[in-house]
């Protein structure tokens, strides 16, 4: 057994989303498109409680939510994903404001706070469901991602060849209630000390012109 999900057998959950709460975020969410310069982008890249919280620092970035993308299985549940038998993939749901920060810089982030080139696999975490994924919303993102990853592969930037699979978004669903936001009301949690804030630091210090201001 991993240990995350060791760390999820040891939590005492009060309560989790149903599924009529599920669906109250994704309306939450979708109600923010309102401001046309709001765009979404959904990327999987291995456990959701590491990336969240990085993305979340970035000026620019409206919203970030753990959830579950790119399977069969409607509202699923992270039992039910974690067997690896849904199709979906653990990602973070993003809403930023275009004319702050563009698709290129998330894309940026994306790969240097991830490895893009372990199939099915981050670190200790193994299975289809912590892949390598960027789940574009639009041409102009897929566009993008596949020149970034062409690009990446030609300069040599890492030791192997990117696996990241570029996909059309075509669902999405939050995960529970304890997930969101994890690393903010876990910081003393053995995963965060060890795992997460580790690599919080080092890209705090890589992108400190990017970040939000205090």
């Amino acid at each position: 057994m991993r240990i995350k999900e060791l760390i999820i057998l040891g939590l005492v959950i009060v309560s989790c989303n149903s599924q009529a709460q599920k669906k109250q975020n994704l309306v939450k969410m979708d109600t923010k498109k309102t401001n046309t310069s709001i765009e979404y982008i959904t990327f999987g890249n291995g456990c959701f409680w590491c990336t969240e919280v990085i993305f979340d620092q970035l000026e620019g970035i409206v919203s970030v939510e753990s959830g579950y993308s790119g399977g069969h299985v409607k509202n699923p549940t992270y039992k039910e994903v974690t067997t690896g038998n849904t199709g979906h993939a653990e990602v973070i749901h993003i809403g930023f404001d275009a004319k702050i920060i563009d698709f290129s810089t998330l894309l940026d982030v994306f790969f240097n706070t991830h490895d893009p080139t372990t199939l099915n696999r981050q670190g200790a975490d193994v299975g289809t469901q912590y892949r390598s994924a960027v789940f574009f919303h639009n041409v102009k993102q897929q566009s993008t991602a596949n020149k970034m990853i062409d690009a990446l592969n030609e300069a040599n930037v890492f030791e192997n060849k990117i696996v990241t699979e570029v996909t059309k978004f075509s669902n999405y669903y939050p995960a529970e209630d304890y997930h969101q936001n994890y690393f903010v009301n876990n910081r003393n949690q053995g995963y965060c000390r060890v795992v997460i804030n580790p690599k919080l630091e080092k890209f705090l210090k890589q992108y400190k012109d990017k970040l939000k201001k205090e």
